[in-house]
């Protein structure tokens, strides 16, 4: 790349609407509107339904509130990755950065392009719905199918990427117009999910609310003990957890933010509210047109569809396909704009890539960019995408334990660096979210070992690749001293 094509710096294009924008479209994808049926079906009653969102919501907001103070200290591009490296240091943000790219993000990426694929087909005429359909397998090797909805979330990926390496405006205006259209609709939904509202589903769903028990496809139902109920509860939270993550996606925009010292924090701050109202609200509504059977057991956990036939008869479908599409389309386009950030910072730092430490001439790490796009695609062949965000669930709760257990370190270690805003309740509310994040670790470690181990093993991966990284950087620097 010549230097009139090169740049060395990003820009500052992205304000307080953008970056919270940013935080409630990367947070809303295609979960609030399936995951409730697995939360049901595992806690059984419409009380505690309600509480596991409520739960998510506090904690959620709790460790935004918590990286307000983390993204004043450091506003740069990188976010979490570079409050771990200034709390701990390069092979623990490695560790994170690592999984960030094999799983986290781009398994996200690779889940939301699925859902937005597979809802595409309500709104294809019926002899053409085999085009994006995750029934039609195109491919099938005995040890992974490929399906037309798959192929069809590759070109979405693609799509947006391609729109991303022009410029962050691009990416900026996607993200800013697609998240309102879908706050709207999920507000109108709201709204009218209110007014269609059924006494006698309602009263039936809420007369035994806090009574929880595993509730079966057939209604029988079993009871737990007090420890299972923890379990359960954990259980649980792995769907409403997926769902409101990506929350900190705007940290790793800082370097672009006009005013990152003050409106990092804000973005957090505004858009983990206005999400953590509407996923609690939809759940409301949830319980108000159908029943707690309907909703654990919905034709392929899509509990929002089955809503919408109660709310908007038969047009339902097509409101909720419309409204899916759009939300994993802002999403997707939120996660894309913000992993490649990551990279960039790491690969600054020797921990990634080199490539993926420069800019082209619209001021975006395109390497980055294209690479996300090609772990993602990936993902979404192998069609392993859901099992891996199960079982990386543990593993992003823990590095947000370890990042808001940085804000005591830094404290003690740099009391003297400027700290614009400070963490809202702090000394309290972060240690509230670092018990509950443990005890949701501990629970899953006893309860669904599944879920843990395989994200803890991507993890530990990471360790040797660091090693090498760190040797071959080495070599080179050495290499440069003889030349």
């Amino acid at each position: 790349m010549t230097k009139d094509t090169q740049q060395t710096k990003m820009k500052h294009e992205l304000g307080l609407l953008d970056g919270t924008m940013l935080v409630a479209g990367s947070m809303i994808g295609s979960g609030i509107f399936i995951v409730s049926a697995d939360i049901t079906r595992n806690v059984g009653s419409a009380g505690w339904l309600i509480a596991v969102w409520v739960i998510t919501g506090f904690m959620t907001l709790t460790a935004a509130l918590s990286y307000g103070e983390l993204s004043a200290m450091f506003p740069k591009a990188g976010g979490q990755y570079v409050y771990l490296k200034e709390s701990y240091n390069k092979l623990i943000a490695f560790l994170y950065g690592w999984s960030f790219f094999a799983v986290i993000q781009t398994g996200t990426i690779a889940a939301v392009g699925v859902a937005f694929s597979k809802f595409t087909a309500y709104l294809m005429p019926e002899n053409l719905t085999f085009l994006v359909s995750e029934d039609n397998i195109i491919l099938n090797t005995g040890l992974f199918k490929i399906s037309s909805a798959q192929l069809v979330s590759i070109v979405l990926i693609f799509l947006l990427t391609y729109i991303n390496t022009k410029g962050v405006k691009s990416g900026k205006w996607i993200q800013t117009t697609f998240t309102l259209t879908k706050l709207l609709s999920l507000f109108g939904l709201i709204i009218f999910g209110f007014i269609a509202f059924k006494s006698d589903i309602w009263n039936a769903n809420w007369t035994n609310a806090w009574d929880m028990h595993k509730l079966s496809p057939d209604g029988s139902t079993t009871g737990y003990t007090i420890n299972a109920m923890l379990g359960a509860i954990a259980i649980a939270m792995v769907g409403s957890i997926f769902s409101s993550d990506a929350w900190n996606n705007v940290t790793f925009i800082a370097g672009e933010m006009k005013n990152p010292k003050r409106e990092v924090a804000l973005s957090l701050f505004f858009g983990t509210m206005i999400v953590t109202i509407i996923y609690v609200s939809a759940n409301v509504v949830y319980t108000g047109v159908l029943s707690l059977h309907d909703i654990a057991t919905a034709d392929k956990d899509r509990v929002a569809v089955a809503a919408s036939h109660v709310i908007f008869g038969n047009t339902g479908t097509f409101v909720i396909a419309i409204m899916i599409m759009i939300s994993t389309f802002g999403c997707n386009n939120g996660l894309i704009l913000a992993g490649a950030r990551v990279y960039y910072t790491m690969a600054k730092d020797g921990l990634f890539f080199k490539k993926t430490g420069t800019l082209n001439k619209a001021s975006v790490p395109e390497f980055g960019l294209w690479i996300q796009a090609i772990v993602a695609s990936i993902l979404c062949l192998s069609g392993k995408y859901g099992d891996l965000l199960d079982m990386i669930s543990f593993v992003v709760v823990l590095f947000y334990v370890l990042t808001i257990f940085g804000i005591y370190i830094l404290r003690k270690k740099r009391p003297d660096v400027e700290r614009p805003y400070k963490a809202f309740g702090y000394p309290v509310l972060p240690a509230i979210y670092i018990l509950m994040g443990l005890a949701f670790c501990t629970l899953l470690i006893i309860y669904k070992p599944e879920f843990t181990w395989p994200g803890l093993i991507i993890v530990l991966i990471g360790i040797p690749i660091y090693y090498i990284s760190q040797r071959n950087v080495k070599n080179e620097d050495e290499a440069d001293l003889v030349s």
